[in-house]
């Protein structure tokens, strides 16, 4: 469905309850059912809380296949990679990996190369290096390994997860970039929390030395992740928002949306009733930053900047090619029809926009590309554009569905773009 958009008539005040961290969840159903199998899994809170963790959820909760048998992990790249090691490392499991179309063209060979050179019998079934895949189970050997870490940093959780199964403790050197490293930290601090041993993750490797698990049904935190569109929606409306839950002290790599997000006017205090974002007049006149561990503020970034006409150079941002869209490429277009001429360089390690701008002939349509992320960071462009049309707007199911109700709620108007604009809206 696509949705027409139109900001609150009056200041914005409100409260937006935000999904369970899909990062903290997909981990931690890995890590139950190695503890306790399926019926671990089904008792792991927050596995329903979005699409990428009911698709990890499913495959978990009915058992891996043993038959050969495929499974569909839809457009969830986390689903994808964790499964992968997982099934490797557990015996007896015989299954296909795939997914749509997107999920098959983002590469796995690094992680398939790995696991390979650990003893594990994976074969792809089309193009080389990519989903589709048949896994039949084995006891992987352990040992020491190097890894690609500027892929993607979830190939090393996959990795960190599936060593609990082998037979010695695994030892990953990790090479190049290390992308999204706090997503790492995550991994090992779940694994600390729940294990019987250490995991030991230092800048340039990661040592695995547990030798069991015990079981995790506490609530997760609160998605730093999804904040971050709230803290776009203070930005560009000067006003109060309160995210009841949201932790301070937090394992998630995207908490630091609150340091990005000062420089752009907007205040987090947190309080018995939540964390409170509010306006701030110290804002940047540029803003300049390294992303390379927190590469999903982009899009949130990138569009609170162009709204509030502040210039941007993002450094480490490669991994957003490879995302369920090539992130920066979309952005590039989209952005360009609220006039914002920005500009891919270092063969996409950076994105930036100097503050050159076009001409603006018509109210957006913005396209989002199948990507959660993109409909989200440019929903509140309505702020300043009145009437904006987000297409396909049901891709936040994969992280937040219930974004366009807390919009709603929080005063935005949300409507299909089919329907006549009333009157009093096209004034």
């Amino acid at each position: 469905m696509d949705y027409r958009i139109f900001p609150p008539e009056e200041i914005l005040e409100c409260s937006a309850s935000l999904p369970v961290s899909k990062s903290i969840v997909a981990r931690r159903l890995i890590l139950n059912y190695i503890a306790g199998g399926r019926d671990a899994a089904i008792r792991t809170p927050g596995i329903h809380a979005n699409e990428d963790t009911e698709v990890l959820a499913s495959a978990l909760t009915a058992g891996l296949p043993v038959d050969g048998s495929t499974v569909d992990v839809k457009a969830s790249g986390t689903a994808l990679r964790f499964l992968t090691a997982l099934c490797a490392a557990m015996p007896g499991t015989d299954c296909v990996l795939t997914g749509v179309e997107r999920l098959r063209n983002r590469p796995i060979a690094e992680l398939v190369d790995v696991l390979r050179s650990l003893g594990a019998q994976i074969q792809y079934l089309d193009k080389e290096g990519f989903a589709p895949v048949r896994i039949t189970g084995k006891r992987l050997s352990g040992g020491k390994v190097d890894v690609d870490s500027s892929v993607s940093s979830q190939f090393i959780s996959a990795l960190m997860m599936a060593a609990v199964l082998m037979d010695s403790p695994l030892e990953i050197a990790l090479k190049g970039d290390v992308q999204s490293a706090p997503y790492i930290a995550m991994t090992g601090a779940l694994l600390n929390r729940q294990g019987q041993g250490e995991v030991i993750v230092e800048p340039y490797s990661v040592t695995v030395n547990i030798s069991g698990l015990d079981t995790d049904f506490t609530a997760p935190e609160p998605d730093w992740s999804a904040a971050a569109f709230w803290y776009e929606i203070a930005a560009v409306t000067a006003g109060w928002v309160t995210l009841p839950g949201l932790e301070h002290e937090s394992i998630q790599g995207d908490s630091r949306a609150r340091d990005y997000f000062e420089r752009l006017g907007v205040l987090t205090e947190f309080t018995e009733e939540g964390t409170e974002l509010s306006a701030s007049p110290e804002v940047y006149s540029k803003l300049d930053c390294d992303l390379t561990d927190t590469p999903d503020m982009v899009p949130a970034l990138a569009a609170t900047c162009a709204l509030l006409v502040i210039p941007f150079t993002f450094r480490g941002v490669k991994a957003l090619k490879l995302k369920e869209s090539d992130r920066l490429e979309a952005l590039r277009i989209e952005l360009l029809k609220i006039g914002c001429i920005c500009e891919i360089e270092d063969y996409g390690n950076v994105f930036l926009w100097d503050g050159k701008r076009a001409m603006v002939r018509e109210l957006p349509t913005f396209e989002t590309y199948g990507d959660h992320r993109i409909a989200m960071a440019l929903a509140p462009v309505a702020c300043a554009a009145p009437g904006i049309i987000i297409k396909d707007a049901e891709v936040v199911g994969k992280s937040y569905p219930e974004f366009w109700n807390q919009l709603r709620a929080a005063g935005f108007v949300v409507t299909d773009a089919s329907e006549p604009i009333a009157e009093e809206d096209a004034e």
